[in-house]
C-alpha cells in the first residue's frame, strides 16, 4: 500500500494488483470445472481360472514350551536334553509343509536355554518359528 502525503508533484506509479488476481482466480475456477470428468477405462488381461484354488489348509502347529526350570515340552511330552530335540526338529524339517512351531518359553526360564532351542531348530533348518505368549491375554 501506497500513501502519498503532502503535494510533491510526483505521480503514483504502483499498479492495482488485486483486480488482475480476481480475473485470474475466475480463469483458474472455469478452467477447473470445464475439464472434463477422466472416463475412460484401463484394458487389464487378468489370467483366466481353470481350476478352483487349492482348499485353504492350516499348517500343522508344533507347541513347543519352555518351562522355568529349563525343561523342554514338545506338544506336552517332556524332552530329556537337546539331542532328543535336535532329531524331533530333523525329522519335523523334511515334511513338506514344515510345520510352524510356536515357542512358549516361560517368563523367568534362562534366556540361554531358550537360545539353545532356537539354535537347534536353525541347524537344522526350520522355517516357522514364531513366539507365543498367551499369560498376557488372560484374566
Amino acid at each position: 500500500m501506497a500513501m502519498s502525503i503532502g503535494d510533491t508533484g510526483e505521480s503514483m506509479c504502483d499498479i492495482n494488483t488485486t483486480p488482475l488476481i480476481d480475473v485470474m482466480l475466475v480463469l483458474l475456477v472455469t478452467l477447473i470445472v470445464s475439464l472434463p470428468i477422466m472416463t475412460h477405462a484401463v484394458k487389464l488381461d487378468m489370467p483366466q481360472l481353470n481350476h478352483p484354488p487349492p482348499p485353504d489348509q492350516r499348517p500343522e502347529v508344533i507347541d513347543l514350551e519352555i518351562d522355568f526350570d529349563g525343561a523342554v515340552v514338545w506338544n506336552g511330552t517332556p524332552i530329556q536334553n537337546l539331542d532328543t530335540l535336535e532329531g524331533y526338529f530333523h525329522t519335523e524339517s523334511v515334511k513338506d509343509p514344515q510345520p510352524e512351531i510356536h515357542l512358549r518359553p516361560d517368563r523367568r526360564a534362562k534366556y540361554d536355554v531358550v537360545a539353545k532351542v532356537l539354535a537347534a531348530a536353525q541347524r537344522n533348518r526350520m522355517k516357522k518359528i514364531g513366539f507365543v505368549n498367551v499369560s498376557e491375554f488372560k484374566d
